[in-house]
């Protein structure tokens, strides 16, 4: 990571002082081994840590990467991410039907808008067009008079994050796997690193819990391409695990 972190400076990869590792590895990734190869991917590390491990999936194994990377992988890019250590396995082409799998999932849990939203006691705008939070539309549409006024309210009604965040998973599955348990794991607010300056604030969660496969084909296509927004950005990725109650 520190290797990583001094190549991202060297790149110019800091937009007005706010730097997103994940912006700077998707374009670490590119120049190694080509746009969208490895995607979506995950990275996991913690400050305490001098290395960080990276899951990705791929439509190529090991052996194709490498080659790709020794042709065209510029020189500085070697020492945060050498591509000799590079492990990998086959994926399942197909699920077995009604099978049930434990999942990790990393997402931005976000709604785009149409048109802005109003506060009706003022005519104020208190969501754009843009990207908004799934759980803080939700409030908005149920309580117009407001965000903060209506929040605990919300909270004492049931509508809680969790829940919100399971029913905007549940949709982005449907046709591919039906959700039987799923929890949150992990919730914070960052902000992304877009282009030359920063992009959207919003939130990023984990989601872990176990679902059972409905269509094997859109399930694999599912963990393909990817779950949400963002999943060039190190969001997405369907890890699968045993499916161990939570």
């Amino acid at each position: 990571m520190r290797e990583f972190n001094r190549w991202a400076g060297e790149r110019g990869l800091l937009r007005r002082g706010s730097f997103d590792p994940d912006f700077a590895l998707h374009i670490l990734l590119a120049a190694m081994f080509g746009k969208r190869a490895l995607q979506p991917f995950r990275l996991f590390w913690s400050e305490r840590r001098r290395a960080a491990s990276l899951y990705a999936y791929a439509d190529v194994d090991r052996g194709e990467l490498l080659k790709v990377a020794a042709a065209v992988a510029p020189p500085d890019c070697l020492a945060p991410l050498n591509p000799i250590g590079l492990r990998s396995k086959p994926m399942p082409t197909l699920f077995d039907s009604g099978r049930r799998l434990g999942f990790d999932l990393r997402v931005r849990p976000v709604r785009r808008l149409r048109h802005d939203l109003h506060d009706t006691q003022n005519g104020r705008v208190i969501a754009q067009g843009r990207e908004v939070d799934a759980f803080r539309l939700a409030i908005l549409q149920r309580f117009p008079d407001g965000w903060r006024a209506h929040r605990a309210h919300a909270n004492q009604n049931g509508m809680r994050r969790e829940a919100v965040y399971t029913a905007w998973l549940a949709e982005r599955l449907e046709g591919a796997a039906t959700l039987e348990e799923c929890r949150l794991s992990s919730f914070i607010r960052s902000r992304t690193v877009r282009g030359d300056g920063p992009g959207p604030e919003g939130p990023d969660a984990t989601l872990q819990g176990v679902f059972s496969v409905d269509r094997p084909e859109v399930l694999s296509r599912r963990l393909r391409g990817g779950v949400g927004r963002h999943r060039a950005y190190g969001y997405g990725m369907l890890l699968l695990r045993p499916p161990k109650r939570i």
